[in-house]
């Protein structure tokens, strides 16, 4: 699947000799599931884009478990911000969720691109404030909801991707990945998907969810007083 360079965020103000001189200076990485592209501390030459396939952000936790935190989605970036400091190194690791494709950017040839753009420079200083704010949201998450909570809210959010109602769906993570990312343990997770069958609210059969009452759903949800649904995943 190409990349349609103008509708990633971070090169839409870009005119066609920047996109020309961007696209000659990236370089596109095959990667098998589990395969590395960086690890934790590597130095941040580049920054990335999504081309097919997934890729794990994680850091190991004090007690050496993986802590997933983030899982980037075909045409999202992800390491771009780096590119502002002085000695940028990568904060998390990255590996693939199955079989998957990147395109690797130059940072200090984009940086060069901003100088002549300041369009591009406020577009995205803009993404980068509305993710701070989904990382906040992400914290609250973590601290102020239930594990249940937090499952049925993610529920929700795949159930309202992009805008539109879903009924059934595939996970488009792993269960134990999507576990560290909820910080719930995996046989957790599997309790509450246990507990929320036999409630009649989810029915689950291997990645498949089909959310069989929306509205007790969404009152799990409400318990924690904050409601996502209608906003797409980032």
């Amino acid at each position: 699947m190409p990349i349609e360079f103008k509708e990633v965020y971070l090169f839409s103000q870009l005119n066609e000799q920047q996109l020309a001189s961007l696209r000659q200076g990236s370089r596109q990485i095959a990667l098998t599931d589990g395969q590395a592209l960086f690890q934790l501390g590597d130095r941040a030459k580049s920054f990335y884009v999504v081309k097919s396939g997934k890729i794990k952000l994680s850091r190991l936790g004090v007690n050496g478990n993986e802590k997933v935190i983030e899982v980037v989605m075909p045409g999202k970036t992800f390491a771009e911000a780096l590119m502002f400091s002085d000695q940028p190194a990568y904060p998390v690791a990255a590996h693939a969720l199955g079989k998957s494709e990147v395109v690797a950017f130059e940072s200090s040839r984009f940086l060069a691109m901003l100088s002549d753009s300041p369009q591009t420079c406020f577009r995205l200083m803009g993404e980068m404030s509305m993710r701070l704010h989904a990382l906040l949201s992400d914290i609250d998450t973590l601290s102020l909801r239930s594990a249940t909570e937090r499952v049925a809210s993610y529920l929700c959010q795949q159930q309202f991707i992009n805008g539109k109602s879903r009924i059934s769906f595939e996970l488009d993570t792993p269960k134990g990945v999507l576990a560290s990312l909820l910080s719930i343990k995996p046989e957790t997770l599997s309790r509450i998907f246990h507990s929320l069958a036999e409630e009649k609210i989810i029915e689950v059969n291997g990645q498949r969810i089909d959310i069989i009452d929306p509205e007790s759903l969404k009152n799990y949800v409400h318990a924690s007083g904050i409601c996502p649904y209608g906003s797409s995943s980032r």
